[in-house]
């Protein structure tokens, strides 16, 4: 058995991460959030330690790093927001200990040379959760591709819509200096797909880039890609509702791939694959990472044929 350690307990991601701690057997030791908001911990873990403060947090986990062997935290899982993870990473690593991250990984690309070097200097790992390359329809295409020859190109749409109410816009998702903006923080998982099945980046275009909507075009080594983005309830395809309202769609050659799974138990398939000697580390995370700040870098412009559906029909409706 493991012990794990949390940051960002209370968040919205944190109960997939303490359901696969749970469901492979370990143990959460301690955990911390500024937000005291988490009886989700009597539903799995009602004996770790909580902590609203991160300094007594980091002080107990040295704490326990200079105890007995078996007290030690073995993994960090890291769900506090984007702009911490760095700072978090590092703590596990300093402690000896494996970081688990969710998305992002760091904001910016040059966050991830001083890891690798902090990581190669410690006893700990560094791994990325990047739970939907385990979605069947998508390790489906993944192996269709790979069964290609090199001579196959691809024409691929790629349209997620998360309605979000104007709540999202004053938390610290919605400022960009500490979530990224829409294309890290909703994007990122998409991205890291694309280039994960379709091959690295050619040419990058950004067509629209606002602060709930997103839109550009990509060149793969493999594919083309037109991307719309969005967390406007107005471009769902029906209106709202309370719970909200998505719209996820990859398109492949105009077949629709099935993206339909239990993601809430993707983050335990990462968890296994990790505790078993495998998953993704800083090396897997680089090209997403650094192709979301290229997107970011980008003017908003490109060439009028590579416009996404959506905004051809927009701009239609606009004549």
């Amino acid at each position: 058995m493991k012990n794990f350690a949390m940051t960002g307990l209370a968040g919205y991601v944190a109960p997939r991460h303490l359901t696969a701690i749970r469901d492979t057997g370990n143990r959460l030791s301690a955990a911390v959030d500024p937000n005291d908001s988490v009886g989700v911990l009597d539903e799995f873990f009602p004996q770790a330690a909580f902590f609203t403060d991160f300094e007594r947090f980091d002080r107990h986990l040295e704490r326990l790093r200079r105890g007995p062997v078996e007290q030690r935290i073995d993994y960090l899982s890291i769900c506090a927001p984007n702009y911490v993870h760095d700072a978090h990473v590092r703590l596990a690593l300093r402690i000896g200990a494996a970081a688990i991250c969710e998305k992002p990984l760091v904001i910016n690309p040059w966050n991830l040379d001083a890891l690798e070097k902090m990581e190669s200097e410690s006893e700990g790992r560094v791994f990325a959760i990047r739970q939907l390359r385990y979605l069947p329809g998508i390790a489906k295409l993944k192996q269709q591709i790979e069964g290609e020859g090199s001579g196959f190109f691809h024409d691929v749409v790629l349209s997620n819509i998360t309605g979000r109410g104007r709540w999202y816009d004053y938390s610290w998702k919605g400022l960009t200096e500490r979530s990224g903006g829409l294309v890290v923080n909703i994007g990122i998982h998409f991205f890291d797909l694309l280039l994960w099945i379709f091959g690295p980046v050619k040419v990058c275009e950004v067509h629209l880039s606002e602060e709930r909507r997103a839109a550009g075009y990509l060149e793969l080594k493999r594919a083309r890609v037109r991307w719309f983005l969005s967390i406007d309830p107005e471009d769902a395809p029906q209106p709202w509702s309370p719970g909200g309202m998505k719209e996820r769609s990859l398109r492949v050659d105009g077949m629709e791939i099935d993206l339909a799974g239990e993601v809430e138990r993707l983050h335990t398939r990462a968890y296994q694959e990790i505790l078993a000697g495998g998953g993704l580390g800083i090396r897997e995370a680089r090209p997403a990472i650094e192709l979301v700040h290229r997107i970011r870098s980008t003017p908003a412009g490109g060439r009028r044929e590579h416009v996404h559906p959506r905004l051809s029909r927009n701009r239609e409706a606009d004549r």
